[in-house]
């Protein structure tokens, strides 16, 4: 068993650094082989190509890298906060470059519309957020764009039936035993959904 972890924090003492540190140190003590990337540090450029716009491998070894790990991985873990109801730039680049054709799916010869050709099947997807909005005001205000994103527009899109996402709130008036305790709750995702595969 396999697993990819990104996380998109710029702040090296980001409460999403320690997830990202909890996911590896659990899926470690599970013996699962992880690609571990933290995209700041490793100066991921975020910058889809007119190259990549098509169905050609991208000429960037890091693409390829991820990507090569992507397809062998049978977890997809991302980690990273709510900005404006979106990723950071990062990770959205991440997505534009990464998971798309020929990687993570493929369009149907000669049509650039209608149903993709999904090439993640059987992966189980996990994304964890951070966020200082109160649960009512996403919800009822701006109708949770994450949860849109993440499992409709990115894993459904590509064959990934398999799902978690937790939003961890209000991180900024957060205590450390609360943190704590998330972190706790992180370590029991990890082995519930990797023992279970």
């Amino acid at each position: 068993m396999k697993a990819s972890v990104l996380l998109a924090h710029p702040y090296s003492k980001s409460f999403n650094h320690a997830i990202f540190n909890q996911i590896c140190s659990s899926l470690k003590a599970g013996g699962i082989e992880t690609f571990s990337h933290d995209l700041y540090l490793e100066n991921f450029d975020p910058v889809l190509t007119g190259n990549e716009l098509g169905f050609n491998k991208s000429e960037d070894p890091l693409v390829n890298q991820y990507a090569d790990e992507l397809m062998a991985s049978d977890f997809l873990f991302f980690v990273h906060p709510n900005w404006w109801g979106q990723p950071p730039a990062v990770l959205k680049g991440y997505i534009d470059r990464v998971i798309r054709p020929p990687y993570a799916y493929d369009m149907p010869e000669g049509a650039l519309s209608g149903l993709p050709i999904a090439k993640l099947n059987g992966k189980f997807g996990i994304v964890y957020n951070t966020s200082n909005t109160p649960p009512d005001r996403e919800d009822n205000y701006f109708g949770d764009p994450l949860e849109l994103l993440w499992q409709k527009c990115v894993f459904g899109f590509c064959g990934i039936e398999d799902y978690h996402r937790r939003m961890f709130r209000i991180v900024s008036e957060s205590t450390q035993e609360i943190r704590k305790e998330w972190l706790s709750e992180v370590d029991r995702d990890v082995k519930r959904i990797t023992e279970n595969r």
